[in-house]
């Protein structure tokens, strides 16, 4: 990928905001009950956190001229997973919850700005043509493992991250379904972003 200065500054200025959004998102739960462990438990039940997380640290990586993280899969697969968060908020979460204040700021910083600027990147920065139709299959792993991890702590606690993966509410049967609709949906646009890189990587070499 690209790692001259503009591209290591366009990461680091993404990593900024995903780790101030994570900032603001902590400070607003921390303040409710003054503990660091218990704040800690409760922002790790969501994949918005932790994907935010995930492009924060592979964004610094970037900015840092750091190899592991220049590949251009990791960048498409953090990418998928990003904007898997901002197209669910966009369609299912949006408005449910009245937000002001910090909770406001890191709402639009974590779901809104991030799932925004890392596909830019991908699209600007990074060499096209390099992915394969197999990786759309490692990039399931993550959002799968969130999945199980999701509905075990859920199970445990009583507590879904998700109304849409609310058993409690939804039962075992609606909770499934819902799953593999957005299952579907991030293997499509893996593979999806597989032809796009194609594409774009033939016009580039023309």
């Amino acid at each position: 990928m690209n790692t001259g200065i503009t591209a290591r500054v366009a990461a680091a200025c993404i990593a900024a905001i995903a780790w101030a959004g994570l900032a603001v998102q902590y400070i607003v739960v921390y303040q409710e009950n003054s503990s660091v462990l218990l704040t800690l438990w409760i922002l790790f039940a969501f994949f918005t956190i932790t994907t935010n997380l995930l492009v924060a640290v592979v964004f610094t990586g970037i900015a840092a001229n750091r190899t592991v993280f220049r590949f251009a899969w990791v960048v498409a697969g953090t990418m998928l997973s990003i904007l898997l968060v901002g197209v669910i908020y966009a369609l299912l979460l949006h408005g449910l919850t009245e937000l002001s204040g910090g909770s406001a700021v890191a709402n639009v910083l974590v779901h809104m700005v991030t799932p925004v600027v890392v596909p830019l990147f991908w699209i600007f920065f990074v060499d096209k043509g390099g992915l394969t139709w197999r990786h759309p299959f490692p990039w399931a792993i993550y959002p799968l493992a969130y999945l199980a991890y999701g509905l075990t702590r859920g199970a445990a606690t009583g507590k879904y991250p998700y109304p849409f993966m609310d058993v409690l509410s939804l039962g075992w049967e609606k909770t499934a379904i819902n799953s593999i609709w957005i299952a579907v949906a991030f293997m499509l646009s893996g593979f999806a972003t597989v032809w796009i890189d194609h594409r774009l990587g033939s016009h580039s070499a023309a």
